[in-house]
């Protein structure tokens, strides 16, 4: 299984859909938590400021800036996390637990945030501080604030929890999607590989069912019994029509039989010999036709799959060559052969002499009409990646392009084939030959003429 295909599995994507949405939930639900945590403490530590700040204020209405002073002297002795500083109008500080005034200007509600110097039993240290200035009318300033260090410790830790949280929810939904989807695919990937054995013709492939009742159960199940339709009707078919090939061969040949008696008797006019030569002729053509038909048709159904041996394929593209060059002599068409050696392959190898031998003879036919220069052949047997491929080339007319699929159907012939000797069944054997091996045949241009591409994969069984 690849890992591309797995990220373009609609599981996935749909696990990814659910993961987002959990996030944004999860995202959601952890900020209403941070805003109830470090939000309120922050909050509460504003709102003890203030009140301290209106509790001085009312210190210095009844008393004066002497008040005030002891006071904040007072309160600075054990400040805790408090910060003092009271300055009078030339800038000189009178109480407090803060050395000088912040260098920094209040915001649009009168806070300030900066960084003071705080004595400890190792020496000072720089901590965050959280202030609110209030102006006196004699001219002088009184500032109240918090240390705001632990306060920035929680916030930072609770921070740190929910990024870590929200990590850990997509790790652990990204996991869980590639586990959903590898799972499913792996169901998926069984269907389909069994869809490819049928496709090949093996129409005894079942798909298998997990027994988990789900949806994905039900289907195979629906699937199975649709296969076992399919194949009680395409066995039906094949008996009826191996029963009227039957019925129909065995008078073909009896008539023959007679004709051929016929023609050796003495005395037959020659008039008579020509009739009964030209009747052997057609039915030599009727019973090529029905052994072709019957070929395609034990081929698309896998009949022939049981008698599959491994063979050398090169011997036979040789053997095949050998046979038709004399042919080929004899019409003046030259043939080159190319081939790798000790290409083994698992096949039917009756069933694919026949398909090679087709396609020599559709190049005999159709290269002996080469536009220009002399008619050639070219014969390759080349291994490649997982396959094995034989071609055939001829510098004849060719096919055009909308048409090298049609001509692979059955019967079909083209207007420029309609003169030359068949009955459009041989490129139709030969795919079904490369379907029965897996395989495919593709016609392409050889500029010119036509290149006849059978394409086999290598398997062991």
């Amino acid at each position: 299984m690849q890992q591309g295909n797995l990220l373009n599995t609609t599981t996935f994507r749909l696990a990814l859909i659910y993961l987002a949405l959990f996030a944004t939930s999860a995202i959601a639900l952890l900020g209403y938590v941070y805003w109830n945590t470090a939000g309120f403490l922050a909050r509460q530590s504003d709102e003890a400021v203030q009140l301290e700040m209106t509790g001085l204020a009312e210190q210095y209405a009844q008393g004066g800036l002497a008040q005030l002073v002891h006071i904040v002297i007072q309160r600075s002795r054990d400040p805790r996390q408090s910060l003092y500083l009271l300055v009078d109008g030339r800038g000189s500080v009178l109480a407090g637990n803060l050395g000088r005034r912040p260098g920094v200007e209040p915001d649009q509600d009168g806070w300030m945030n900066f960084d003071f110097n705080r004595l400890t039993m190792e020496g000072a240290e720089v901590r965050p501080a959280r202030a609110r200035a209030f102006p006196l009318p004699d001219g002088s300033f009184l500032l109240v604030g918090r240390d705001v260090q632990e306060l920035r410790s929680v916030e930072s830790l609770i921070t740190t929890s929910l990024a870590w949280a929200i990590a850990l929810t997509v790790a652990l939904g990204l996991v869980g999607g590639v586990i959903i989807s590898r799972n499913m695919l792996a169901r998926i990937d069984a269907i389909n590989q069994t869809s490819r054995n049928i496709m090949r013709g093996d129409l005894s492939q079942r798909v298998s069912v997990a027994g988990s009742g789900d949806e994905l159960d039900q289907l195979a199940e629906n699937l199975n019994e649709m296969l076992e339709q399919i194949e009680n009707l395409m066995t039906g078919m094949r008996e009826v029509t191996d029963n009227v090939a039957h019925d129909l061969r065995s008078p073909l040949n009896r008539l023959r039989t007679r004709l051929e008696m016929a023609l050796m008797q003495p005395g037959s006019t020659e008039d008579v010999r020509t009739e009964l030569e030209r009747s052997i002729a057609d039915a030599d053509h009727l019973l090529s036709t029905f052994n072709s038909l019957l070929a395609i048709a034990r081929a698309e159904t896998g009949s022939l799959r049981d008698t599959m041996t491994r063979f050398d394929l090169s011997e036979l593209v040789q053997d095949a060559v050998e046979l038709y060059e004399p042919v080929a002599e004899e019409a003046g068409i030259g043939c080159t052969v190319e081939f790798d050696a000790g290409l083994e392959i698992f096949g039917n190898k009756e069933l694919l002499a026949q398909a090679v031998a087709n396609l020599l003879d559709n190049a005999i036919k159709h290269g002996s009409k080469a536009a220009s220069g002399a008619p050639q052949i070219l014969v390759e047997t080349r291994r490649r990646p997982g396959e094995v491929c034989v071609s055939i080339s001829d510098n004849g007319p060719g096919i055009a392009e909308e048409d090298r699929v049609r001509v692979l159907d059955r019967f079909v012939r083209l207007e420029e084939s309609r003169n030359t000797p068949g009955s459009g069944l041989g490129l139709s054997l030969v795919a079904a030959a490369a379907q029965l091996h897996g395989g495919k045949l593709k016609l392409e241009d050889a500029e010119p003429g036509l290149k006849a591409v059978l394409h086999l994969p290598v398997r062991k069984r």
